[in-house]
Parts: structure tokens; C-alpha cells; sequence
């Protein structure tokens, strides 16, 4: 009775195992979004969200400001993870393709409109 006890908690532990190892890859593979915007600053924010502000965003960037798209429409303010993937589209008017996560966003492609 003891073997039949010990044999069930093993498999009762390795079925959990399993379950939250599959359940944690399926969170990793969230869809990938698409969303228009501007490359600007945490600095400026939205009000860095035109094309008279590529300087001004260049200049806020080298201080120490992080990268962020900020969304057509609703203006929402999104934290570039890997800002290398927008380092050519500072200040420029994107259609950036990657997961959106919160407040922030993995890109993995962006193209100029």
C-alpha cells in the first residue's frame, strides 16, 4: 500500500511539472502586434511624437533616456526592450512589429510609413 501511495504522489508531482512547464511556453509565445507610431524618449514622451523632434529625441536618447514608440490613436507610451532594433528610426513615423508586453515592447521589425 505504501509503493501504490509513494508511486501516485511521484506521478501527482511529475504531472504538475509538466503542466506548469507548458503552461509557461505558452505564455512565452504571445502573438506578435503591430502598431504605428513614433520613435521618441521616455523624456518627452507623446510630446516627442512628430517629425520636428528627431533632434531633440537624438539629444534626450544620448543623455540617458530610454527608447519608446509612442502609438498613433491613443498616444499610449511603449518601452523599447531592445532599442538596437530602432537605433535607424529615431524620430521617424514606424510600423513596428513585435510583442507587446505592458508597457513595453520586444520589436522585432519596424519599417517607416
Amino acid at each position: 500500500m505504501k509503493k501504490l501511495l509513494l508511486i501516485g504522489a511521484v506521478l501527482s508531482v511529475f504531472s504538475f511539472v509538466v503542466a506548469t512547464m507548458s503552461f509557461g511556453d505558452d505564455m512565452s509565445m504571445s502573438k506578435a502586434q503591430t502598431v504605428q507610431g513614433w520613435v521618441s524618449d521616455s523624456k518627452c514622451g507623446a510630446k516627442g511624437a512628430d517629425a520636428k523632434a528627431a533632434e531633440c529625441t537624438k539629444k534626450c536618447l544620448s543623455e540617458g533616456a530610454k527608447m519608446v514608440v509612442v502609438t498613433d490613436g491613443d498616444q499610449k507610451v511603449l518601452t523599447v526592450e531592445n532599442p538596437d532594433a530602432l537605433k535607424d528610426h529615431i524620430g521617424h513615423h514606424v510600423a513596428v512589429t513585435g510583442h507587446i508586453d505592458g508597457d513595453n515592447i520586444h520589436v522585432e521589425s519596424a519599417k517607416m510609413l
